[in-house]
């Protein structure tokens, strides 16, 4: 099996590489891709040195599995790379919604690899978090409608994030003024409400790709879903607070019940001794973490969730090497 990383400098290459290491996926050869900026860096993994090449058209020619790490790459070079035989998973938002791509959350929709014509969608990193969280209550109950405030890591921004965050807690502490670039406004100390740019009914487009993205995932494409997406000034795991109204009974405790045999999910949920998720305590871990479960008090068949999960590792990295393992399981390269 040869394995690229397109992107494999960045953040999220490097955690597809611990990723890789960690779950023991196999390979034959392992190809590191980058942009022209990056050409001729090394890498030390699993006891070896690589050399990281510029991607180009040629990159592909002997390759099985691309495993894109997101950005202008997948535009220039996805779809190239899918029409020379390879398997493409791809972590950036491009090719999402397009028809023929499957977009997938193993834990939810495995099974619409089965169709795979050589490109798979990764979704974003929001929607994976929640969408795994909510699947397992759907399959009992139907939802019927979400509502979601994100509370996002500056790490989902890429390096430059957390560059920011770190210049600007320096800054600020010094009584220095500051200067948004990566964010809109100052995040240091701050929430800004905006992730990626506007669009229609004042809806940015980061809460958009957890409305569209959700609904295909689901295959519920009317399912009414509302998101307000927040970046705050912590450096990693996003946290999701999650109302739902289903169709069918449920409540908090059927909720812990179903919720506590999910694959890839954790329960955390003992208010009275403080035992919910935060970011904290959940970095660099797989698995997605649910707490505060609670029946609505006002409406029927719904409920309120706090779900936090590390969006590096299980909301990018860990999700598309799920699904490589998937295609490998099923034959399927």
């Amino acid at each position: 099996m040869r394995i690229g990383i397109i992107g494999a400098t960045g953040a999220v290459g490097q955690e597809l590489l611990k990723v890789i290491e960690e779950r023991k996926v196999p390979f034959t050869e392992l190809i590191m891709l980058a942009s022209s900026r990056s050409k001729g860096l090394e890498i030390e993994f699993m006891g070896k040195t690589y050399i990281v090449d510029e991607t180009t058209e040629d990159s592909f020619d002997n390759m099985d599995i691309a495993l894109f790490a997101g950005g202008p790459a997948s535009r220039a070079f996805g779809r190239l790379a899918q029409s020379k035989g390879v398997v493409v998973i791809d972590n950036s938002s491009t090719f999402r919604m397009d028809d023929d791509v499957p977009l997938i959350v193993p834990e939810v929709n495995a099974d619409a690899l089965e169709n795979h014509k050589g490109l798979i969608a990764n979704p974003n990193c929001s929607t994976i978090i929640m969408a795994a969280a909510l699947y397992p209550i759907h399959q009992y109950a139907k939802i019927k409608r979400i509502i979601v405030s994100t509370y996002q890591a500056v790490s989902g921004a890429g390096k430059e994030g957390i560059d920011e965050l770190d210049l600007q807690i320096s800054q600020v502490l010094k009584g220095e003024p500051t200067t948004p670039d990566v964010f809109a406004k100052q995040i240091a100390f701050n929430l800004v409400p905006r992730i990626d740019v506007w669009c229609d009914e004042a809806y940015t487009k980061e809460e958009m790709k957890m409305v569209w993205e959700t609904q295909k995932i689901f295959g519920e494409p009317d399912m009414p879903i509302t998101a307000t997406t927040v970046r705050v000034p912590i450096y990693r795991s996003h946290s999701e607070s999650i109302y739902i109204e289903t169709e069918n009974p449920i409540d908090a405790d059927k909720a812990r019940e179903i919720l506590s045999s999910a694959p890839g999910i954790i329960v955390q949920d003992d208010p009275e001794n403080e035992g919910y998720p935060t970011p904290l305590e959940t970095s660099m871990k797989d698995e997605i973490f649910v707490g505060r479960i609670r029946n609505d008090l006002y409406t029927k068949n719904a409920l309120n969730l706090w779900v936090v999960s590390d969006q590096i590792k299980k909301g990018a990295a860990l999700n598309a090497v799920q699904i490589a393992e998937e295609l490998i399981k099923r034959n399927l390269i």
